[in-house]
């Protein structure tokens, strides 16, 4: 197996590197203080591409692997982690379904839309009483003629502020077992009986906003299922292999950035007359993480590899996913130590980094899901 990166791929990663030292890296902090992403910067990854690197060429995309979107999102990463998730959700949860579930009519409407940035698309599945059991989800869609209307409450959806298209999950038949019954729906922001709620204040990630949606008697004609129906849960289930890729690649970027700036601080820092870098409990910290690190990567590209061949990945993207959100919260965690007292303050960019890493082990299932994901394929 060759693990060496084609010229296109280093071409795209030292663009993808260029971009976030030059524009991310120095806006994360305000991002992370103002609660939101500067518009620049999103008018920027439209100019870039970075909205559409998935999408065939033919609706305005880059056609590009999802390697390639791993190279990029751990680099989007190292600068701004809103930034990134960002990024992430749109091609992996959105863009993604919609090229691979969606009828040539849903694919022509929207695609260029989304791969252009006129339309930044938000993921609706999580409720209040439907965290890691997807499942469970109580928003209803009832049949209303040839059309649908929804009713329910969505939560933590991530660009839900920003969001012009939301993919809804909702209960289409109560009398099945919860998880045939459920159909994913496209709807428009405008669409009426949308609303866009209240905006979480997050420990992490503050860049990128995560609200509630609720649906009031949301009326969407037939052309808005996306798939078939009733099949709705097995559209997520694989997007989530995607996401889940998409998270990993994350984490190995806020990982490496903490990494980077430890190697930064123990070189600047000096005890005992030496710089701290030259003790041994300190190299070893950074041998640890980068090591662990270097190991997430390897599973992040192999199952994005796996993704692209069309190869069943949700074992290798829940392998991937728990490894780099576990490296990255150890390299957070270590990292902050090596700062020390400093890095406790928001003088140093660790802090932020810290808060930022939490969240990989969370969002797109928590660390335990990812287990009973290994474990029941380990067993089948």
């Amino acid at each position: 197996m060759d693990f060496t990166l084609s010229d296109e791929q280093v071409l795209l990663r030292d663009m993808a590197r260029d971009f976030a030292e030059r524009e991310l890296k120095p806006r994360a902090a305000r991002h992370d203080r103002e609660e939101r992403l500067d518009p620049a910067v999103i008018e920027q990854l439209k100019d870039l591409g970075f909205l559409g690197l998935t999408v065939p060429e033919k609706y305005g995309g880059g056609g590009m692997s999802n390697l390639d979107l791993s190279i990029v999102l751990e680099e989007l990463n190292r600068g701004c982690a809103s930034t990134g998730v960002t990024v992430s959700v749109h091609n992996s949860l959105v863009c993604t379904p919609i090229l691979k579930f969606g009828s040539d009519a849903q694919k022509a409407l929207w695609l260029p839309k989304l791969a252009s940035g006129q339309v930044l698309g938000a993921y609706c599945l999580t409720e209040p009483g439907s965290g890691s059991d997807a499942a469970a989800l109580a928003t209803r869609a009832e049949r209303a003629g040839d059309g649908w209307v929804l009713s329910g409450t969505k939560i933590w959806v991530t660009t839900g502020a920003l969001a012009g298209l939301f993919i809804v999950y909702a209960r289409t038949n109560p009398s099945v077992s919860k998880a045939k019954g459920i159909s994913a729906f496209l709807v428009a922001k405008e669409t009426k009986g949308l609303r866009v709620g209240k905006k979480e204040l997050k420990c992490g990630i503050r860049g990128s906003p995560a609200n509630e949606i609720e649906l009031e008697n949301c009326r969407v004609g037939p052309e808005a299922l996306l798939g078939q129906v009733d099949r709705g849960f097995q559209v997520a289930l694989d997007t989530l292999d995607g996401g889940r890729i998409g998270i990993a690649s994350q984490a190995v970027g806020i990982g490496t950035a903490c990494l980077e700036a430890a190697l930064v601080y123990s070189k600047q820092r000096a005890q005992f007359g030496q710089p701290i870098s030259n003790f041994q409990a300190v190299q070893w910290k950074l041998a640890d993480m980068a090591t662990r690190l270097d190991a997430a990567r390897m599973l992040v590209h192999r199952a994005a590899w796996l993704r692209d061949r069309g190869e069943p990945c949700g074992k290798q993207a829940a392998q991937a996913k728990l490894a780099a959100s576990q490296a990255c919260n150890m390299a957070a965690d270590e990292s902050l130590q090596i700062h020390g007292g400093a890095g406790y303050t928001d003088h140093f960019e660790i802090e932020r980094l810290f808060r930022d890493a939490r969240i990989t082990e969370i969002y797109e299932g928590t660390s335990e899901i990812q287990r009973l994901v290994i474990a029941r394929s380990l067993l089948a």
